[in-house]
């Protein structure tokens, strides 16, 4: 019987297996992108310029200009892959540049056409000379001469397959033949309407079943006035030629990188004829010294007995800081570059591995010492410039040093000298920012050596800094700088800067506290910074023209950013006015919480990283592509070893120099654990009390799941905090699905997730409990500068309930992250309502939607002034910040009530609190509910209008009743007994037992009961087979 049971079963699988077997086996064709560059020479021109392209992320590689039209010059190529985003620069074979600047072209999708103009950085998306492209013109026939080569000269079976755009096409035969190779010539009729014709060449008997192929469609789009093109193409080339002298005929060795010490993936652009020797032709040199091959494998070869990809390897170990070339006869030699699979290499880590603390400048009055790590540049130079922009330039020779590292001394006092990185690598000079520079030039293109001891402001080492003792005793107020203090009413005078959070005494239209005055009176303890150190989205030179960005796109780490500076070409002002800001802070008694974006850059090819050692810094996948975990389209590599260094160095830097008293990890699970835990080894070195929380997403970069710094892997970080998105979306609804609503509007299924996030995300129960070892590691929230306000929120979700109906409902939101155990974090205005009009994502939007409205602060002061009710209760009462999951099982019991509602005690004086037991309820009913308490004299500190420590009301006995839409606190000084359950109300059964103890084994009874409930099923099934 249970044979019969598992032949249907494996039966069952096989029927899949067959009917999925031909999907799976399809193999995806290769993506192409076709790329158009048109460029119009200076009028007195007599250079011979060409294209250098890159993929982003990628190496570069020159491309010719391979025809001409009325504009100027054009360079039409096929690149291998779905290319997003490409570099590009117009240069000469001296590389004399005709814009200095790299540049790109983004959002490709399949294709692009770019115009430019010999001096003019501008990138045209049209012809800005008003011209028209032949191809828009209309014929009724097109004649087409297509010439095809083979380098095997084997063209038996291949076809021709040509179609109009958009229409059906036929196949032709080559039926002529000259010294490039074959050709068709083919009429294709009824094309008035058509722009394009698509192509393919291949062998097979229909264009959808080919037994081989040059490549997928590509497209003839250039067209002569007569309505006549003729096109060649070359084997491997997918570049549609418009002249027989465009075409590269030539075989080349396209690439050669160094994958461990001694061996060589190389890739040829056409095959060559297998001759089953040792080295198959190639040759490996450095200068003039000729380095031993051991073996050549090849790695792929087709039924000629022709192969394109071999594995070389050497005799003896290669240096990376020397240059090889690999040479065969007859082909285009190539520099050997270094693969992502050097760099994991541990012999790599051995060789090059540096652990000094003195990267970068290293400043006395006497002398500044300069170090960089870059293992893979054959020569480094350091350039000083006389100015921020322009300027002398002087350039220094750097000697090499160990570890991969360069080092140069300059003479004599340097602060204030700007400066940068020129290295040598694979035949090409990169200049680059020191990725250790502590400050930098206006917009930060240059580094800059400062005496950080004269950016101190006065009484910098004497000031007032506050402590909170514990991480759940953090009530964390998230806010932008600009946001604060922009608004014309704000009162601030530094509006946008660092120096408008040092302004005390500021008034709004209510002529009560704006700015440090008013959050000081708040009562939060820490003050949470979005990005302030260097990023790249807003111009530092225009900054009359209003720019805002949130600042997720870093450039510089150890910079502060310019644009919240009052003068952005000081590079003493930035860093002297962030610490004004941070001192001020302070003496008001709040501590600073640093946003850092270690995760990703703006761009992977203009990074200072990736020009220092290219490749090295981010994670690529097995094809080269770029990991995009982050969803910006590059991962920064934290489990290599250079970049954790550099990530805790930035980190220990700022802590000490800035004086920080916490970090918050933009997208943290995107980084590894052992990442993050150095990180708290490294900040507990300093200051143990220092705060460090994340967003311990799951996310889809490219590193083992065990190894990520997400909620899965919690308990292998402990004391570090994550976000509880579990909690966030259980009491509003995803974020996600704008329209879902949570626990407070509308979706009381949601209230076990609310539930886990009120333990504080501890495994509380079966069922109740999210992803936290201990209470520190759960930052309860449900607002933050990401998705939509709270308020717009609830405009969605509820858009027919009163004004009045929403704000009990938003009050509710931030007593549940205020009453519940963990971290506590609101967004800067949440306590007014705060709205940016349905916008939920307002990164680079205007300061309408973005600044803090002081007029709503005086609108809803109602609201604020529960929200200080608020902080000043959890404040007060230590029972609310418990520290660790054991005293939450003790002390916290769930009571039994309706599903709209939340109750809960904690008793025996927990965690010292000064009240024996509080109860707490969260009513997200429209109607009131009852409740049943252990019998005794009560006293409400909170209800749905006040909140706070003083007494509003008093009740004897065990009945509660809490009004519609309410949180409501209440507090005994007398001994409670376990809590009594209550009776079922309005027809609703609890789904929360009395305590997590019985809430376990009713849960295993369910489960058990479930168990054999398959089992019978499978049983039955199996008497029935």
């Amino acid at each position: 019987m249970l044979k019969k049971a598992l032949l249907s079963v494996l039966s069952l699988v096989l029927i899949a297996v067959t009917v999925l077997m031909p999907h799976a086996m399809e193999v995806q064709a290769a993506a192409k992108t076709d790329i158009t560059i048109h460029y119009k020479p200076a009028a007195d021109n007599t250079k011979d310029w060409s294209l250098w392209l890159w993929e982003s992320g990628k190496d570069g590689k020159a491309y010719p200009f391979n025809d001409n039209d009325s504009f100027g010059k054009v360079a039409s190529y096929a690149l291998d892959g779905k290319i997003t985003t490409v570099g590009f620069i117009v240069r000469t074979e001296d590389w004399e540049k005709d814009i200095g600047e790299d540049r790109f072209v983004e959002n490709i999708q399949g294709e692009t056409e770019i115009w430019l103009i010999s001096g003019d950085p501008t990138i045209y998306t049209s012809n800005p000379e008003g011209g028209s492209d032949t191809a828009q013109k209309s014929f009724d026939e097109i004649k087409v001469k297509l010439h095809y080569h083979r380098v095997d000269n084997q063209y038996e079976g291949w076809k021709l397959w040509l179609w109009p755009d958009g229409k059906k096409g036929a196949s032709y035969a080559f039926t002529g033949k000259d010294e490039f190779g074959v050709y068709a010539e083919v009429t294709v009729k009824n094309t008035g309407d058509v722009k394009r014709l698509g192509f393919k060449i291949g062998k097979g008997t229909s264009e959808s079943n080919l037994t081989a192929k040059e490549f997928d469609e590509r497209f003839i789009k250039k067209f002569t006035d007569e309505g006549t093109a003729e096109v060649w193409i070359a084997q491997n080339q997918e570049t549609v030629n418009y002249k027989q002298e465009y075409v590269d005929l030539a075989p080349a060795i396209l690439s050669a990188t160094l994958e461990d010490l001694k061996t060589v993936l190389i890739e040829t652009s056409v095959p060559f004829q297998i001759a089953n020797n040792k080295d198959e032709g190639f040759t490996v040199a450095q200068g003039n010294n000729s380095i031993p091959i051991a073996s050549v494998t090849l790695l792929n070869k087709d039924e000629y007995g022709l192969a394109t990809k071999v594995q070389l390897v050497t005799a003896q170990d290669l240096d990376f800081q020397h240059t090889y070339q690999i040479a065969k006869d007859n082909y285009k030699s190539v520099d050997v570059t270094y693969g992502q699979a050097m760099f994991n290499k541990p012999v790599f880590d051995q060789l090059y591995r540096y652990e000094g603390n003195d990267l970068g400048p290293v400043y006395t009055a006497d002398n500044t010492k300069l170090r960089v790590w870059a293992p893979t540049a054959a020569e480094v130079k350091v350039v000083t410039y006389s100015a921020g922009v322009g300027g002398n330039a002087t350039e220094q020779a750097m000697t090499k040093a160990e570890k991969g590292t360069w080092t140069a001394q300059l003479s004599g006092d340097q602060h204030g000298t700007f400066y940068t990185y020129k290295v040598f690598i694979n035949g090409k000079w990169n200049e680059a920012v020191d990725p250790y520079a502590k400050s930098v030039s206006i917009n930060g293109d240059r580094g800059v050596i400062l005496d950080l001891a004269r950016t101190n402001p006065e009484g910098w080492d004497a000031q007032n800094r506050p402590k909170v003792n514990e991480a759940v005793d953090a009530i964390i107020y998230e806010l932008h700088v600009r946001d604060l203090s922009i608004a014309a009413n704000s009162g601030i005078q530094n509006k946008g800067k660092f120096l408008g959070l040092t302004e005390t005494g500021t008034k709004g239209p209510d002529g009560k506290a704006t700015g440090l005055d008013y959050m000081k009176e708040l009562g939060v303890t820490h003050i949470q910074l979005l990005p302030i150190f260097d990023y790249n989205s807003v111009d530092e030179s225009k900054l009359d023209q209003p720019s805002y960005n949130w600042g997720y796109d870093p450039k510089n780490y150890n910079a502060p950013e310019g644009s919240y500076s009052t003068d952005p070409n000081n590079p003493v002002a930035r860093v002297n006015e962030l610490k004004q800001a941070i001192q001020a802070l302070h003496n008001n008694g709040l501590e600073v919480i640093m946003d850092v974006v270690y995760n990703h850059m703006h761009a992977v090819d203009p990074s200072n990283l990736n020009k220092l050692v290219p490749g090295y810094y981010f994670r690529y996948d097995n094809d080269g592509k770029l990991s995009n975990g982050s969803g910006v389209g590059n991962d920064t590599a934290s489990e290599r070893s250079m970049v954790r260094k550099l990530i805790v160095d930035s980190v220990a830097y700022w802590a000490e120099e800035y004086k920080l008293d916490g970090y918050r990890f933009d997208l943290m699970g995107i980084h590894d654990v052992q990442t993050m835990n150095d990180v708290r080894t490294a900040l507990d070195r300093i200051d143990s009390k220092m705060l460090i929380i994340g967003e311990g997403w799951v996310l889809g970069t490219l590193l083992d799941e065990k190894l990520k710094a997400n909620q899965k892997n919690a308990e292998r970080m402990l004391r570090i905090g994550q976000f509880n998105d579990y909690f966030r979306d259980g009491v509003k609804g995803s974020v996600f699905s704008h329209n879902e609503g949570g626990f407070i509007n509308g979706l009381k299924t949601n209230k076990t997730k609310v539930m886990g996030g009120i333990v504080g995300g501890i495994r509380y129960s079966y069922a109740i409990g999210h992803y936290a070892v201990s209470p520190d590691q759960s930052v309860n929230y449900v607002e933050a500068h990401d998705n939509n306000t709270l308020w717009d929120k609830l405009l969605l979700t509820n858009p027919d309930d009163s004004e009045e109906t929403r704000m009990k409902m938003a009050k509710i939101g931030g007593a549940l992250v205020l009453t519940s155990q963990g971290i506590s974090f609101l967004h800067a205005g949440q306590e007014f309502l705060r709205t940016k009009g349905g916008n939920d994502n307002s990164y680079n939007s205007p300061d309408a939607v973005n600044l803090m409205d002081w007029d709503r602060k005086a609108k809803y002061e109602d609201v604020v002034s529960y929200y200080k009710g608020m902080i000043e209760l959890r404040k007060s009462h230590p029972a609310f910040r418990m520290t660790t999951a054991e005293q939450i099982k003790e002390n916290l019991v769930f009571l039994n009530t309706a599903q709209e509602m939340i109750g809960y005690t904690i008793g025996n004086h927990a965690n010292g609190d000064s009240w024996e037991t509080i109860a707490v309820f969260h009513n997200t009913s429209k109607e009131s509910q009852k409740a049943t308490l252990p019998a005794g004299k009560w006293k409400v500190v909170m209800n749905g209008e006040r909140a706070g420590i003083e007494v509003i009301s008093s009740l004897e006995g065990n009945d509660v009743v809490v009004p519609a839409l309410t949180s409501m606190v209440l507090y005994s000084g007398e001994d409670v007994a376990q809590a009594v359950p209550q009776e079922q109300q309005d027809g609703k059964s609890s789904d929360e037992s009395t305590t997590g103890k019985s809430m376990n084994v009713i849960w295993t009874l369910i489960v058990l009961l479930a168990a054999a409930a398959i089992g019978w099923v499978m049983f039955k099934r199996s008497r029935n087979v």
